[in-house]
C-alpha cells in the first residue's frame, strides 16, 4: 500500500514540486524514472537476498530506508536532491515488495493463498485510487512536501509490526547464494530497459538513443543467458525458470499491465484535454475501476478455487480487452456511465488477473525461492506500465491527446493485453484440493511437491 500511493500521490504533486524548485519539466520526469529504474533493477536481486538472509529482515530495512528517504525527499532543497533520493527511495522500495510475497508463501500453505493474495491485491487498488484524492488534499492545504512526510509514521508503524510479529523461517537451499556477476548483468539490462521505455513517450521509438538503448539491452540479455547457463549459482534458479506456472504468470502480468496502464494514460488525456476535468474529478471518472479491483479481488479468489488458475486468468484477461475496446468505442460526448461502466469491466478484469496470477506465481514457488519469484512477479509489474505507456505516447505520435488517435490507440493496447491470452492457456487446468495437492487425474510428483505442470 505505501508503495502504491507513494506512486500516484506523486503524480498530483509534480506540478507544485515543479514551480517551488524551479525545476525543468526533464528533470521532474526523472523524479519519476529514477525510482523506477531503481526499483526495476533491484527487485529480483532483493528476492534472492531475501531468500539467503531472511525476508522479515529485508522488509524491516526496506521499510526504514523508504521512510527514511521519503524524508529526506521532504527536506530536499534542490530537484538533484529529489531525483538521487527518488532513486534511493526506489531501492529500498525493492527490498520490501518481493518479501511481502514471500511472507505470505511462508505463512499459508498453497492452497489457502487465494484470500491473503485478494485482500493484498484489493489494499493495493485501494492505496493508488486514494492517491490522487489524498495528493491532491493535502498539496493544496500543505504543499507538496507533505506527500512524502506522510511516508514517515507509515513506515514505522509497518517496521515495528515486523519487530513484533513472528514470521515461519523458510527453509534455506544450497542454490541461495547470490553470484555477482549475473546480479550486475540482470541489474543493468533491467535499468536500460525500463530508461528506455520511460523515455518514449520523449523520444519516439525510432529516435537514435531509444534504438541504441533496446540495442544494449539486448547484447547485455545475451551476456546474461549465457553466463546463466555456465553459472553454478544462477540469479535466477532453473527450478523457477522451467517451471510454466511462473513463467507464464509473469508473461500475464507483463502483457495486460501495459494494455491497463497504457489505456489509462490515454483516458488521462482525453479526460483532462479534450473534457478539460481537473486532476481530482478525472480521478472519481476512474474511481469504478478502483472499486470492481476491490470488490472483484474475492470475487476472483473464489472462481479460482472453483474453476483452477486457466479459466480464471482467459475470463479475467477477456475482461481487461473487452473493457478497453469499449473505452475506444467512446467518443468525447459519450455519456459518463459508459466510461463508468468500460473503467469497471478493466478494474473486474484485472483483479481477476492479479489474484490468478499471483497466486499461481507465489503457490508454485520451489522451497526456499519464494523471494526470486516474488522479485520476478513484481518486475513485471514494474515493467508493464513503463511498457504501456510508451506504446500509448508511441501509437499516438507524441504524449499529446490527439482525439482521432484515441481510438486506434486503445485497440492496439487491447491487442497488447489479448497476448496475455496465449500463456493464460498454459495455466494449470484444474484446482488444487483442500489440502494443497492436484487432482488423482494430475498427480504431482513426490520430488517436486510445490510445483505443478503447465496442464
Amino acid at each position: 500500500m505505501i508503495v502504491a500511493l507513494d506512486g500516484t500521490v506523486l503524480l498530483v504533486a509534480q506540478p507544485s514540486l515543479q514551480r517551488d524548485l524551479g525545476a525543468s519539466m526533464a528533470q521532474v520526469q526523472w523524479t519519476s524514472t529514477a525510482y523506477l529504474v531503481a526499483v526495476a533493477a533491484l527487485l529480483v536481486i532483493a528476492g534472492r537476498l531475501g531468500d539467503r538472509y531472511g525476508h522479515p529482515r529485508l522488509l524491516l530495512v526496506g521499510v526504514l530506508g523508504f521512510g527514511a528517504a521519503s524524508a529526506g525527499i521532504a527536506l530536499a532543497p534542490t530537484v538533484g536532491w529529489v531525483m538521487i533520493l527518488r532513486a534511493v527511495q526506489g531501492g529500498f522500495g525493492a527490498l520490501l515488495q518481493p518479501a511481502t510475497l514471500a511472507l505470505l508463501r511462508s505463512t499459508y500453505p498453497a492452497d489457502r493463498l487465494g484470500m491473503p493474495i485478494a485482500i493484498r491485491t484489493g489494499a493495493i487498488a485501494v492505496a493508488a485510487g486514494a492517491g490522487p484524492i489524498l495528493g491532491g488534499v493535502l498539496v493544496a492545504h500543505l504543499g507538496w512536501r507533505s506527500v512524502f512526510w506522510i511516508n514517515v509514521p507509515v513506515a514505522l508503524v509497518i517496521a515495528a509490526l515486523v519487530l513484533a510479529v513472528r514470521a515461519p523461517a523458510p527453509g534455506r537451499t544450497s542454490s541461495s547464494r547470490l553470484g555477482l556477476t549475473g546480479a550486475g548483468l540482470l541489474a543493468i539490462a533491467l535499468a536500460l530497459l525500463v530508461h528506455a521505455l520511460a523515455e518514449v513517450p520523449a523520444r519516439g521509438w525510432t529516435a537514435a538513443p531509444t534504438l541504441l538503448e533496446l540495442l544494449a539491452v539486448a547484447g547485455v540479455a545475451a551476456v546474461l543467458v549465457r553466463h546463466e547457463r555456465r553459472a553454478a549459482h544462477p540469479i535466477v534458479p532453473p527450478a523457477v525458470a522451467r517451471s510454466t506456472p511462473v513463467t507464464a504468470s509473469m508473461a500475464i502480468l507483463l502483457v495486460v499491465t501495459a494494455g491497463l496502464f497504457g489505456a489509462l494514460f490515454r483516458a488521462t488525456f482525453r479526460l483532462q484535454d479534450t473534457l478539460r476535468l481537473d486532476p481530482l474529478a478525472t480521478g472519481l471518472r476512474v474511481l469504478p475501476l478502483t472499486a470492481l479491483m476491490v470488490l472483484g479481488a474475492p470475487a476472483a479468489n473464489v472462481a479460482l478455487r472453483r474453476y483452477g488458475a486457466r479459466s480464471t486468468a482467459i475470463v479475467g484477461t477477456g475482461l481487461v480487452v473487452v473493457g478497453i475496446v469499449w473505452l475506444s468505442r467512446l467518443g468525447p460526448t459519450a455519456p459518463w456511465t459508459a466510461m463508468a461502466s468500460a473503467f469497471a469491466i478493466v478494474g473486474a478484469g484485472f483483479a481477476t488477473v492479479m489474484v490468478t496470477a499471483t497466486g499461481t506465481v507465489v503457490g508454485d514457488a520451489p522451497p526456499g525461492y519464494a523471494g526470486v519469484v516474488g522479485g520476478l512477479k513484481q518486475t513485471a509489474m514494474n515493467i508493464g506500465p513503463t511498457l504501456g505507456i510508451a506504446v500509448a505516447a508511441g501509437a499516438t505520435g507524441s504524449a499529446g491527446s490527439t482525439e482521432s488517435t484515441m481510438g486506434p490507440t486503445l485497440l492496439v493496447l487491447a491487442a497488447l493485453a489479448a497476448l496475455g491470452l496465449l500463456p493464460a492457456s498454459r495455466l494449470p487446468r484444474r484446482p488444487v484440493d483442500h489440502e494443497g495437492r492436484a487432482p488423482a487425474s494430475a498427480p504431482v510428483p513426490q520430488a517436486a511437491p510445490a510445483r505443478r505442470t503447465g496442464s
